[in-house]
């Protein structure tokens, strides 16, 4: 049994658009070290449930409690969850003309320190910093002057994600179907960031269709989401009988 206090800690989260409920009593904890995967087909509520605790308008919490780090999430501004620690990587990430990476992350990284009462960064710091994440991701020297996603492809889009990840160091970092679109040497480019980037104290959420992704980024704990709830939950061999058996005869199994 996991004596530490859970990073994360979701009990009965209920979550609605409109009149439309789509999150149905989720519970899951997550604590620091772990990786966690949740599949489940189009529609079940992977990406509400990542948009639920990153704060994105529209989602309503009809019913439930989440707790970050031992704080209340729900209470939490979109800005303030980031800042407290929790990142989400999009599915399509967006292009911001005319801001450079350096920057972006340079604010990015201010925000976040005056936010724990730090004073900002210094420049060569900064510089010393960016390069070595640079480095250990194996990212290209070009983007360090280009406007953020401006003009990229998919795959380099992913990849500068994970570099911004590296950056602002998350507790915890939620990977919203990362794979989608990626050729597989993308996908391992991608995976092999993530895997650098594990720590005893951080953990990562990954929202994935498919087994494909968890052949490189290896998770503690898979959970297989169904209408709403989390059906099923197990190691990463839940993701090899999922491939085999499909989410249909699972959730019948787990009725």
């Amino acid at each position: 049994m996991n004596k530490q206090k859970p990073l994360l800690e979701i009990k009965d989260l209920h979550a609605a658009i409109g009149d439309k409920e789509i999150l149905k009593g989720v519970n899951l904890r997550i604590y620091p070290g772990e990786v966690h995967a949740v599949m489940g087909p189009n529609g079940t509520g992977k990406s509400t449930l990542a948009y639920v605790l990153t704060g994105r308008e529209g989602y309503e919490v009809t019913r439930g409690e989440v707790w970050f780090n031992g704080k209340n999430l729900l209470e939490m501004s979109p800005d303030e969850r980031a800042l407290e620690g929790l990142f989400l990587s999009f599915q399509y990430p967006v292009e911001i003309p005319g801001v450079s990476m350096t920057n972006f992350m340079k604010a990015a990284i201010d925000a976040k320190r005056k936010y724990h009462g730090l004073e900002p960064i210094k420049p060569g710091e900064f510089l010393r910093m960016y390069r070595e994440k640079q480095d250990m991701l194996g990212l290209p020297e070009r983007i360090r002057n280009r406007a953020v996603n401006e003009g990229f492809s998919g795959g380099e889009k992913k990849r500068n994600e994970i570099f911004q990840l590296a950056m602002l160091e998350p507790l915890l970092a939620i990977l919203d179907e990362t794979d989608s679109g990626l050729d597989i040497d993308a996908l391992r480019a991608v995976a092999e960031g993530v895997n650098r980037l594990r720590r005893p104290d951080n953990a990562f959420l990954v929202i994935t269709h498919y087994q494909r992704l968890l052949n490189h980024i290896v998770p503690d704990y898979v959970h297989i989401m169904h209408d709403g709830r989390i059906v099923r939950s197990g190691d990463k061999n839940l993701a090899l009988e999922l491939e085999e058996k499909g989410y249909e005869e699972l959730a019948r199994q787990n009725a």
